[in-house]
Formats: C-alpha cells, structure tokens, sequence
C-alpha cells in the first residue's frame, strides 16, 4: 500500500508544532548557555539525578528517563564528569551508577530559577489554565504512542 500523502490540515498541524517545539528547544538552550553555561542534556541529566534517590541512578535508568541512547548517555556523561557535575560509580560487577556531584547541584541551583522564568515566559504564560491541561493531555497521548512505538529495523 502506497503511502497516503498528508492533508492540508494535517501539514498546518505538523509543521506547526515541529516550529514550535524546535524554536522552544532553542530559545530555552541560548538561555541555559548564557545564563549558566549548561546545555540543554547537562540541564536534563543533572535534573534527573537530582530528583532520584541519594541523587544517584543506574546509567541504564538514567538513559531510559531521558529518552536516550546507550552511546549518546556515555558522551554526555564523560563529557560533564571532565567538568565535574556528575561522578561515576560501580554497581555490581557490570552496572554503573550515575551520581550528581555537589559542583553539579550548585550549578542545577544556580541554573533553575532562569530556566524556568524562559519557560513561564515562552509557554506557560502563553496559555490559559484549561489550554495548558489540554496541551498536556494532547501531548501526553503523542508521547505514549511513541514511547511504545517500535522503530523501524535499519
């Protein structure tokens, strides 16, 4: 079966949001950058680790809250022990723990009330109370479908 090209409604949609999403991404990384140097997946990682228990997580863990890749988790992760945010500690015999090191708490501290004045400004004051549910619900059931989506084999 032959693919079914996209409607006139359903590129105004599409491409409308893929706008909106990549323009955010990048407003709210020049904010991070020139407010505390922090890129976007410094920002993520240290977020995550600093809500977990004992601020700590399996890599495997860590990875899969942020959506990302065994290879792409590993470079980020060297890539901020070199600057001192996060540490990393043997679990076992194979198994990592990715830990929040108190340099990179300071710095989640000191990043976190910009980070998320840029988000009220760009998003959630934009929205009414009821649209910003309705965008969470909208957006909630996107997210379930492609988190249980399997991608296609190379």
């Amino acid at each position: 079966m032959a693919p079914q090209p996209l409607t006139a409604r359903e590129l105004r949609a599409w491409r409308t949001s893929f706008r909106m999403l990549e323009l955010l991404r990048t407003r709210l990384e020049q904010q991070l950058q020139a407010g505390s140097g922090l890129s976007s997946a410094d920002y993520t990682v240290l977020a995550l680790l600093s809500e977990a228990p004992a601020r700590r997580l399996r890599a495997y863990e860590l990875g899969r809250a942020a959506g990302w890749e065994k290879s792409r988790l590993h470079h980020q992760l060297t890539r901020m022990g070199t600057r001192g945010l996060v540490a990393r500690e043997r679990c076992g015999s194979r198994g990592m723990y990715a830990v929040i090191t108190e340099k990179g708490l300071t710095a989640l501290r000191e990043a976190a009330p910009g980070h998320a004045r840029e988000v009220r400004r760009l998003f959630v004051d934009r929205l009414t109370a009821e649209e910003l549910d309705r965008f969470a619900e909208l957006a909630g059931t996107i997210l379930a479908h492609l988190e249980e989506d399997e991608p296609p084999a190379p």
